[in-house]
């Protein structure tokens, strides 16, 4: 089999494409970083997605990396009959728009969704929560810093999910017909409050942590002031007030496709402690 992989440097990439070469798949992995060096030996990186369909057995669609060309890139994928398409999607591509950050950052979930879906060809939507890498870009400065990681809504919940897992089922619905024609739910195992998320990370490092609920106007202009726009700032912190009273969604499709749990964040922080510590 031969997978197409954009994105193939990034979060869910790079593990996508190390449990692609594991199962014996040849990957072309479409990237314009620099750290496609680092990619497992035999993967061959291409600059273009469009220019690496020809032959291939399945396409792997994230949106961010491809930006304007995706709906191009499907209309090629169509017209040369690639055998399967498989769209990064997210847990809350049904919710109003202004609850979506991701949107703002270059994402458009949504239309990769329904791009596969409409192709004509088979498909599968993959739809995780929240990845796990989020709470270091977050956090890991004040963690860092200090004691106190401050931020909105202190009871506000999710369902942090690892980005191998998220790869994993990736890899088998890329490889594999069993989730065609599926929309996978996936998160973590367990929906967490910020705050609990702050002690987890405490209990990992051996730390005393603590989370500080600070007003949302506070949060507004920090994001701003660091490069954020308003848009991605409302947008994250109407998201997160929509679980204050109603804890995250949590599925166990990543235990039945893969046939064991989903890693913690716990698991995760103990393997990416050096990014929290001083």
């Amino acid at each position: 089999m031969t997978i197409v992989v954009t994105g193939a440097t990034g979060n869910v990439g790079r593990p996508l494409v190390t449990e692609l070469i594991r199962a014996g798949a040849a990957v072309r992995a479409v990237t314009r970083r620099s750290g496609a060096a680092d990619l497992p030996p035999g993967v061959q990186a291409v600059p273009s997605a469009a220019d690496a369909l020809d032959g291939a057995t399945a396409l792997f669609v994230n949106s961010r990396a491809l930006g304007p060309g995706m709906a191009d890139l499907i209309d090629r994928a169509r017209a040369i009959g690639v055998p399967k398409l498989v769209a990064l999607s997210a847990i809350n591509v049904d919710d109003d728009v202004n609850r979506q950050p991701s949107r703002y950052r270059g994402d458009r979930n949504r239309e990769a969704e329904q791009l596969v879906v409409d192709s004509g060809l088979p498909w599968v939507s993959l739809r995780p929560s929240v990845f796990a890498t989020n709470f270091a870009g977050m956090w890991a400065a004040q963690i860092q810093a200090g004691d106190v990681v401050a931020g909105p809504y202190a009871a506000a919940s999710s369902a942090p999910i690892v980005e191998a897992d998220i790869a994993a089922v990736a890899a088998r619905a890329l490889l594999t017909d069993e989730l065609d024609g599926l929309r996978v739910p996936l998160t973590g195992p367990q929906a967490l409050t910020n705050t609990q998320l702050v002690q987890v990370i405490s209990a990992v490092l051996g730390r005393s942590l603590r989370y500080l609920e600070v007003p949302t106007e506070v949060v507004r202009q920090r994001f701003v002031s660091i490069g954020f726009t308003t848009e991605f700032a409302d947008a994250y912190l109407a998201m997160q007030a929509a679980t204050v009273d109603r804890p995250a969604l949590v599925t166990h499709d990543v235990e039945k496709v893969l046939g064991r749990p989903a890693r913690t964040f716990a698991d995760w922080v103990a393997d990416h402690t050096t990014l929290f510590n001083h």
